[in-house]
């Protein structure tokens, strides 16, 4: 074992939060060291929003060659996809991304083990890697290993594969079946369905994306049944039985289904596993989080945790926005006011996409008196021409008393860049009043952020 290392800050896992928290930190001027013993950018840029924004574009092609015909266009024949140039594709550009985090981080100065860590005492880390064992001792250190994907135990549960392994198969599936409700589960079965697949969604409640917008989550759900996707709601899956080189499932139901891959998207835990934390008194809480206070600070004020190891919005912005945050309570004189977490948007990259930022109407319905909803529901102009039956939802919540919009929510092409923008005006606590004195862009689906004008309901 060589002799110790000793830093500022030592960084645990080279995903976007702990990248960015070493950099930052780095540029304040400490001296930092970061640890990964699997590949740079995380969940994020290697098994999470990169390739699932890639292989969600590839899906869209579908719908795009269809609309293509309304508009004079005529392809020579028929539209084939190859899954393997995708795949390959996919893989360059993973790897091209995955050399732009190394050369960030070379060039903050940050030193970096491709190594395994485990925490031996509040300073003191075991790095173990391509250097053999190395201890390193650092005043802070950061807990940034994010989530890893959780698989339910259930006769056959063998056969199902995880999120991080559905990217690379080696043949496409022609059937293709996905257990869970949650972002993950959604995306995929819409994905698959676009590129071709035979889709079948099963959901052991009544209905998928629990916590968004219950009038978001029925619009989804129709348009992703209009384009083609099988979904099953109060079922699960019974077991999972190997059948002439494909599975049958079995469902609680009584259903069974062929199908030649099965995706378990049924949630991700954080990844703390042989990180050496009950040793030293640190633990998840009932939620499966470890807890921190405002300064990210565990239970010892040495360790610190961001991202998806703690309470809050599993997302990649929320985990840059909480590495800026510790790194300026931890390595600069600022003293910045706690993350607002109420007002994050987000999307979710099924198709339709959706893009919601704020409350829920449920949600506004129990904290304000009274509220008013507006809302639309309409056919884009695109597809006056492309012959789709593919609709668009709008809607704003408000709070009556004050005027102010309190949530925003679309599903509907691009739903989330339209969205990112419309945060700005939640956020900064705008009011109905100033989103009906705002201009549209016409013709845009957008105006109809400010051009709603009909009471929908109170």
């Amino acid at each position: 074992m060589s002799d110790v290392s000793e830093y500022d800050l030592l960084v645990i896992g080279a995903g976007s939060g702990g990248v960015r928290a070493a950099r930052m930190a780095a540029a304040s001027g400490a001296n930092v060291a970061i640890a990964e013993d699997r590949y740079l950018g995380g969940t994020c840029v290697n098994v999470g929003c990169v390739p699932k924004k890639l292989y969600s574009y590839a899906a869209h092609f579908h719908d795009s060659f269809d609309d293509a015909a309304g508009f004079g266009w005529q392809l020579p024949g028929p539209a084939s996809f190859d899954w393997a140039t995708l795949r390959d594709n996919k893989i360059s550009e993973i790897k091209r991304l995955n050399g732009i985090y190394q050369r960030l981080l070379e060039g903050a100065g940050v030193t970096l083990f491709n190594a395994r860590a485990k925490l031996v005492d509040a300073h003191t880390v075991k790095l173990t890697g391509e250097q053999g064992e190395v201890m390193v001792t650092a005043h802070k250190i950061v807990l940034a290993t994010g989530g890893w994907p959780w698989v339910p135990k259930f006769p056959g549960s063998e056969y199902a594969l995880d999120s991080n392994q559905i990217f690379d198969l080696d043949t496409f599936p022609k059937r293709f079946l996905v257990l869970g409700g949650g972002y993950i589960a959604v995306e995929f079965s819409s994905i698959f369905n676009g590129l071709g697949s035979e889709t079948h969604l099963i959901y052991r409640g009544e209905l998928f994306l629990k916590g968004f917008d219950q009038q978001v989550r029925e619009f989804t759900c129709a348009e992703m049944k209009r384009k083609g996707v099988n979904l099953h709601f109060n079922t699960n899956i019974e077991r999972i039985e190997p059948s002439q080189g494909a599975y049958s499932v079995h469902l609680t139901n009584g259903d069974v289904f062929e199908v030649d891959v099965v995706l378990a998207a049924t949630g991700r835990r954080a990844n703390i596993e042989d990180l050496g934390l009950d040793s030293l008194g640190l633990s998840a809480d009932e939620t499966g989080k470890i807890p921190v206070n405002e300064r990210f600070e565990t239970a010892l004020p040495s360790v610190l945790a961001l991202g998806d190891l703690i309470a809050g919005p599993e997302l990649t912005p929320v985990a840059l926005a909480e590495a800026m945050q510790l790194v300026d309570y931890h390595f600069t004189d600022t003293a910045p006011q706690p993350l607002d977490y109420t007002t994050i948007p987000t999307a979710v990259f099924c198709h339709p996409n959706i893009g919601t930022v704020g409350l829920s109407e449920e949600e506004a319905r129990e904290k304000f008196t009274h509220i008013r909803v507006y809302s639309t529901d309409f056919r884009a102009m695109k597809h006056t021409l492309s012959g789709s039956q593919e609709r668009t939802l709008m809607k704003l919540v408000v709070d009556d008393a004050t005027d102010v919009v309190v949530g925003a929510h679309m599903v509907g092409e691009e739903a989330g860049e339209v969205i990112q923008g419309v945060a700005i005006a939640v956020r900064a606590g705008l009011t109905k009043h100033d989103f009906d004195r705002t201009v549209g862009i016409h013709p845009t689906g957008a105006e109809e952020f400010v051009t709603m004008r009909t009471l929908s309901r109170s």
